[in-house]
This record gives structure tokens, C-alpha cells and sequence, in this order.
């Protein structure tokens, strides 16, 4: 034996033996059925990808083409995003969501830069410290009402300007949609850029679920963002269909010079960026982002309105409605035993922000009997 022999622990006498290279592993088969995979409402980021998208990503693998974002796919990506967000417009695809803020903050700010942005934020509570441990930056999570930013709020979290003992504000982060689903309408939006901008710092939307955001306001996405002073986006995919695919937008032309340094120092530079390019376009180049968020939002306000009529007409007393439904998530405050009932039909999450809340998330695919069907098991016989 040697130090590079695979070794295996023996749970009945905890020995540690040798692993036989010549035994077969035996992996069990993954149930490929519908039904050993049903819709639920856990969140959007479980549903499959859309069929356009797997159907762009084949169309991509075809040949030879230059890597690391030197193929057509990628430039023609660049060209979308120029079409939304206006011609100074830089996109650079990442892998994921929180790689995509991380990646957009820190190219956006120095070191002892500091993002203010609300306590329920993705950037704050979701993503495992990554903007400071992974950015270096502070992050400054600020208490709301229904996970808005106010310009008042944004103001009275600015402490330490100028002091050498803490760490400067020059950012401010809002998700559109909401962590709590709720909306910021292009007014809102600018009055923060407004006062972000009076006070010297940027203005980041983590638009993870920014289609949604636009679909409900019926707008378009430039509208909410390039015609309201933001600076940098972190724009979302796999939440909308994509198979794992997100994209930093960059803005304002004076922001991000590092950017293409940084996504490789932070593990984002895809080798094959043509199809991570590919999903994005066949998202974004015609409608699939707003017909997908549309039905999403939709199945939405279904739900909300079938668990509403249930409340008013004395069949579910004992739920209610905690958060405004502006995208494709019902928040609902219901006891232990009514979701106890429910997730023995449905699959959804406990809401980590409040006691007997949960969060009912739709996607996509989600479909109206689905909806109809959970209404029925939170409301019970």
C-alpha cells in the first residue's frame, strides 16, 4: 500500500481498508418520470428549463468557435442587451446569481467601499457573507417594512462618512422584485438613483427576478433601470427558465473598468461562454422573458386570489395574506398543522424572516390545476 491508495472506513469496526479498484460503483438510476418530479411551489429556481433554451443550447453546439466569450453567440448577447438598456451598455455572462452581485459590487467599488441595501436582500442574508468575504466589501443591511429601499431609510443609514474607522458608503443595493415579492415602480427607482447619486454612491439592482418586476408593471426593462439613473445591474436568467445563466449589465460607462479581470478572479469566466451566451439571448432577444414572468406573476395572483376569496368567505379563517403579490411569490402566514396538510400534496418553503410564514413561489411551468389543487389543501375538506 501506498499514500495514494484510495482508503474506505468500515462503519462495523471503524478499520480503514483499502477500496477495491476493481469493484464496480453502482449508482442508482435517476427516475427521469413526470410524476417522480412534480411541479411544487418550493421556488423557481426548482423548475426545469424552458424548451426554447435547451432548444438554443443545442442549436450552439455545433463546431468549433473561440472560448472564454470570442464566439458569435456571446457578441450577439452584447447586442441584445445594447437593444434594452441603451448602446453604452456592456454585458458580461456569469454562472450564477450571487457570483453575478459579488462580481458587480467589487468592480463597482474600492475596499472600503459599503453597500447599503435592505436587511431582507439577497446580498445580505441569502448568500453566505460572499460580497464581504468574497468582495471585500461591508454590507449595510437596512430594516424595511416590505423589503423596499426609501430614500429616508438610505439616508439614515449612512454613518462614518469620511471616518477612517469604518467603512464608506458608496453603494446602494435594491432587488427588483423584492425578496418579500414586492415591486418598486420606475418613480421609486429614480428617486433612489437620485439620492444615491446627491450622496456620491452608485446604484446595483440585483435583478435576479427583474422580468417579473417589469411583466407586473407592464414596462420594459430599460425603463426600470437605464431611464432611472441605475448604474449596474446583476441581471437575472434561472429564475425565468434558463438552465444556469446570469449576466452583469454594466450602465454607467464610468463604473466596471475591472470588470473582465475580476470575472476571472472570481471564477465567473465561462470557457464556453456560447452557451451560457445562447440561453441568455434566446431569453432576452425576443419575448420568452416577459410570456415566462407573465405566467409566472399570473399563477401568482391566481393563487393569492383563491386563498383571498377562501379568508372572506369564513373557509380559511385561519391564514392570511402577509405581503403584497407584485411578482410570482404569495406570502402567507398559516399554523403548523395547515401547512403540515398542505405539504403532503405540495412541496414550499418556511419564510425565515417571520414565524409561521411561508413562501408559495410559482415558475413557468407552473399550471393552473397546480395552483387549484394547492388552494384546496391549504383550505382543507
Amino acid at each position: 500500500m501506498n499514500d495514494q491508495t484510495p482508503m474506505s472506513q468500515n462503519p462495523s469496526t471503524g478499520q480503514t481498508m483499502p477500496l477495491d479498484r476493481a469493484t464496480p460503483l453502482d449508482p442508482q438510476p435517476v427516475d427521469t418520470s413526470p410524476s417522480a418530479h412534480p411541479r411544487n411551489f418550493g421556488s423557481d429556481n426548482w423548475a426545469g428549463a424552458h424548451p426554447e433554451v435547451i432548444a438554443a443550447i443545442t442549436d450552439a453546439n455545433v463546431g468549433h468557435t473561440p472560448g472564454y466569450g470570442g464566439d458569435p453567440w456571446t457578441a450577439r448577447f452584447g447586442e441584445v442587451m445594447k437593444g434594452h438598456f441603451g448602446p453604452s451598455a456592456q454585458a458580461f455572462p456569469v454562472f450564477n446569481g450571487t457570483g453575478a452581485n459579488v462580481l458587480a459590487l467589487q468592480s463597482a467599488l474600492p475596499r472600503w467601499g459599503a453597500v447599503i441595501t435592505a436587511a431582507s436582500a439577497h446580498i445580505n442574508y441569502d448568500e453566505t457573507g460572499a460580497p464581504e468575504k468574497v468582495g471585500g466589501l461591508k454590507i449595510i443591511g437596512a430594516a424595511t417594512p416590505d423589503g423596499k429601499l426609501t430614500p429616508e431609510i438610505i439616508e439614515g443609514a449612512i454613518l462614518g462618512r469620511g471616518n477612517e474607522h469604518n467603512a464608506q458608503p458608496l453603494a446602494v443595493s435594491i432587488s427588483e422584485s423584492t425578496e418579500w415579492g414586492t415591486t418598486y415602480t420606475p418613480e421609486e427607482i429614480r428617486q433612489i438613483a437620485d439620492t444615491a447619486h446627491r450622496l456620491d454612491m452608485i446604484l446595483h439592482v440585483d435583478g435576479s427576478r427583474l422580468g417579473n418586476a417589469a411583466a407586473y408593471l407592464n414596462t420594459e426593462l430599460g425603463s426600470l433601470t437605464t431611464a432611472t439613473g441605475v448604474d449596474i445591474i446583476s441581471l437575472g436568467g434561472t429564475k425565468n427558465g434558463l438552465l444556469g445563466a446570469e449576466a452583469i449589465v454594466v450602465l454607467n460607462p464610468d463604473i466596471g473598468q475591472g470588470m473582465k479581470f475580476l470575472r476571472k478572479m472570481n471564477l465567473q469566466l465561462s470557457s464556453k461562454m456560447r452557451f451560457l451566451s445562447a440561453q441568455l439571448g434566446a431569453l432576452y432577444e425576443g419575448d420568452l422573458w416577459r410570456t415566462s414572468a407573465n405566467h409566472a406573476n399570473g399563477m401568482a395572483q391566481r393563487l393569492a386570489d383563491g386563498l383571498a376569496e377562501a379568508i372572506s368567505t369564513g373557509r380559511a379563517p385561519e391564514i392570511s395574506i402577509v405581503a403584497k403579490t407584485e411578482s410570482n411569490v404569495v406570502f402567507v402566514h398559516m399554523p403548523e398543522e395547515v401547512a403540515a396538510r398542505a405539504r403532503q400534496k405540495f412541496a414550499f418553503a418556511d419564510w425565515p424572516m417571520a414565524k409561521n410564514v411561508v413562501r408559495l413561489m410559482c415558475a413557468f411551468d407552473t399550471a393552473a390545476e397546480d395552483v387549484d389543487d394547492l388552494i384546496a389543501a391549504i383550505v382543507g375538506p
